[in-house]
C-alpha cells in the first residue's frame, strides 16, 4: 500500500522572546510584535501540514514550543532542538526539528567539523559550523528509519575584520570572500558527515535547510556529492539529489520556485535534498518525490511578522 509523507524546511527569521537582544542593528521584539510573529508562524505551519519540519533561525526553543502550542496540527508533535550557548562570544540562532512521526533515539548535534576538514576561512571559529546541524532518526510509516539532518549554512553577509568598512571596495570584496570560503568549508564538512553516515548506516537520508546558495552553486553541489560507489551501476551510492530536480511533477508553467527576494532578485536558497532511496532511477528506491511546493506569497507582503524566506514542502510517496 502506497503512503504519502511530507517534509518541509522553514527559516522563521529570528524567532526570539520579546525583549531579547539579538543583533546590534536589530531592535528586540515588543510583546505585540512577538504575538504577531508567533501567530503568523503557527498559521504558516498549519498551512504547510508537513510530517517533518526543519527550522532555521531559532533563538529560543521555548518560543518555538509556544508557536507549536498555537497550531492545530503540531500540538502533539515531537520537538528536537537546542538553545544557543549563553557563554558564546556571539549569539547565533540554531536549528530545530518538529516531527509528527516518531523519532528513534536522541537527536545529535554536530558543532565541530569532522576530523580532516581544513579550516581555511581565516575566521576564529572556522573549525566549526556557524549554526550546528541537527541529526534525528525518523521512523516512517513503513517502519523504515530515515536520517534527517537540518542545516543552516553560513550567510552571504560580508565577514568584516576590525577596521574594515563597507565603503572600501576591497574590504567589501574580501569580507564577502571570507563568508564564501566559510560557507564552502561548511559544505565540505556536511558532505563528509553525509558520506560517513550513509556508508555506515545504509539508511535513506534527507537534508532540510537554508543553504544560502542556489541548487547549482558550487557549495550546494559539494553537499550533493558525486556518489561513493566504486562498482559499475553503483554511481548513485552516497549521492544526494535536489528534490526539485527529480520530482515527478515537472509543470514549469505553474511552478514558481523561489524562497528569497533580495534587491529585486528572486532566488531559491532553501532546499530539501534526498538520497537515492527517493530517486525512482535508483534500483534501491523505496519511494519517489511526487512534487515540491514553495510557500512564498508572504515575501511580497512586507509585513514585519512574516519570514524573509519562503518555505519548501516536499511530498514523498512510499512504495
Amino acid at each position: 500500500m502506497q503512503q504519502e509523507i511530507r517534509f518541509a524546511t522553514f527559516n522563521v527569521c529570528n524567532l526570539a522572546p520579546p525583549g531579547a537582544k539579538l543583533y546590534d542593528n536589530l531592535l528586540p521584539l515588543t510583546e505585540q510584535e512577538y504575538e504577531a510573529k508567533a501567530e503568523w508562524t503557527a498559521q504558516q505551519l498549519d498551512q504547510l501540514d508537513a510530517d517533518v519540519v526543519g527550522f532555521q533561525e531559532i533563538f529560543s526553543q521555548a518560543s518555538l514550543l509556544d508557536v507549536l502550542s498555537r497550531t492545530r496540527k503540531y500540538r502533539d508533535a515531537v520537538h528536537a532542538g537546542f538553545d544557543p550557548d549563553p557563554h558564546a562570544s556571539r549569539l547565533t540562532p540554531n536549528v530545530a526539528l518538529v516531527s509528527r512521526l516518531p523519532l528513534i533515539g536522541a537527536p545529535e548535534v554536530y558543532a565541530n567539523f569532522p576530523e580532516g576538514v581544513p579550516a581555511d576561512s581565516g575566521v576564529g571559529d572556522s573549525d566549526r559550523f556557524a549554526r550546528a546541524p541537527l541529526h534525528a532518526k525518523v521512523m516512517l510509516p513503513n517502519e523504515v528509519v530515515v536520517d534527517v539532518i537540518v542545516v543552516h549554512l553560513k550567510s552571504r553577509r560580508p565577514d568584516y575584520r576590525s577596521g574594515d568598512t563597507a565603503e572600501d571596495p576591497l574590504h567589501l570584496a574580501m569580507a564577502s570572500l571570507r563568508s564564501l570560503v566559510w560557507r564552502g568549508t561548511e559544505a565540505v564538512a556536511l558532505r563528509v558527515l553525509l558520506s560517513k553516515m550513509m556508508r555506515e548506516t545504509r539508511r535513506p537520508c534527507i537534508v532540510l535547510g537554508d543553504f544560502n546558495d542556489t541548487a547549482d552553486a558550487v557549495t550546494t553541489t559539494i553537499v550533493l556529492g558525486n556518489g561513493g560507489g566504486m562498482m559499475p551501476g553503483d554511481e548513485r551510492r552516497g549521492r544526494m539529489y535536489d528534490a526539485n530536480q527529480i520530482q515527478l511533477r515537472q509543470d514549469h508553467l505553474r511552478h514558481v520556485a523561489y524562497t528569497s527576494i533580495h534587491e529585486g532578485h528572486y532566488s531559491t536558497i532553501d532546499h530539501v535534498l534526498v538520497s537515492e532511496e527517493f530517486n525512482p532511477a535508483s534500483p534501491r528506491a523505496i519511494g519517489e518525490v511526487l512534487d515540491v511546493s514553495y510557500f512564498n506569497d508572504h515575501l511580497r507582503q512586507e509585513r514585519p511578522e512574516v519570514s524573509d524566506h519562503g518555505q519548501v514542502l516536499v511530498r514523498l510517496r512510499l512504495r
